[in-house]
């Protein structure tokens, strides 16, 4: 088991008391709750902690992802008959930093996850990215302190509501991923995403993109971040090509 690799420092009292009413609340029965107190330690955290026993959730989140991709994989192919590229595309959906996310504010990660200070001043604690991070240290958790079948219902029970999304094609879409594969195919190129200008203030600053691709250039286009922006001018791309509504 995990502990026996691994030996961790004991869990304070009060520490205990939030991991127990986490697992109440997740329908969750762990062996050694330490695994589970493992999952919720951000490496700021384990950075800045004086006692060199405390360990990130980074191996747990590593194991997690190959869990969590290995438990949708075989859903799919067990009950829906689909090309390679289609059980692909649906699991990237599943899969995505905004359905884990989701799934962290569903479980309330948000409450038990230790981070530095400097982390939590930046708002680290909401943000998709530690939150997505979490949910497969859970996950991982899940399935070396029980067994894969249990790991499997958990994820599945958590998942259900994005699986069901995407199969009904009412998901959140990766636009920049969906028009990445259209234009190699046609094309045999990438889009070009170009940064046109940015506005507003250091805190809430506005950055604008075009998307160039086959001589075409749509935008620019605005968002909150970088990344934002370029889903934004590849959704827009999308929908001038005819493929959904604007």
């Amino acid at each position: 088991m995990f502990g026996k690799r691994n030996k961790a420092p004991a869990i304070p009292e009060e520490r205990l008391r939030e991991l127990l009413s986490f697992q109440k609340s997740a329908g969750l029965n762990f062996r050694d709750i330490s695994i589970l107190h493992n999952a919720f330690v951000h490496s700021s955290y384990a950075n800045e902690a004086k006692n060199s026993q405390v360990r990130d959730n980074e191996r747990l989140e590593f194991l997690g992802d190959s869990v969590l991709q290995l438990v949708i994989s075989d859903w799919l192919y067990t009950n829906l008959c689909l090309n390679e590229g289609d059980y692909t595309r649906i699991r990237s959906f599943v899969v995505n930093e905004d359905s884990l996310s989701n799934v962290a504010e569903n479980l309330h990660l948000d409450r038990y996850i230790l981070i530095g200070k400097g982390e939590e001043m930046s708002g680290g604690r909401h943000k998709k990215a530690i939150l997505a991070d979490c949910t497969e240290a859970v996950f991982a958790a899940v399935y070396l302190d029980r067994d894969y079948i249990t790991a499997r219902d958990f994820i599945l029970k958590n998942l259900s509501s994005e699986i069901n999304d995407v199969i009904s094609n009412r998901h959140k879409k990766d636009y920049k991923t969906l028009l990445q594969e259209y234009v190699q195919k046609k094309y045999k190129k990438v889009p070009e995403y170009t940064l046109i200008r940015t506005s507003g203030p250091d805190h809430d600053q506005q950055f604008y993109f075009n998307v160039t691709f086959n001589g075409r250039t749509f935008g620019p286009v605005g968002g909150h971040n970088k990344k934002d922006a370029e889903q934004a001018v590849a959704k827009l791309a999308w929908q001038k090509l005819g493929f959904e509504e604007e």
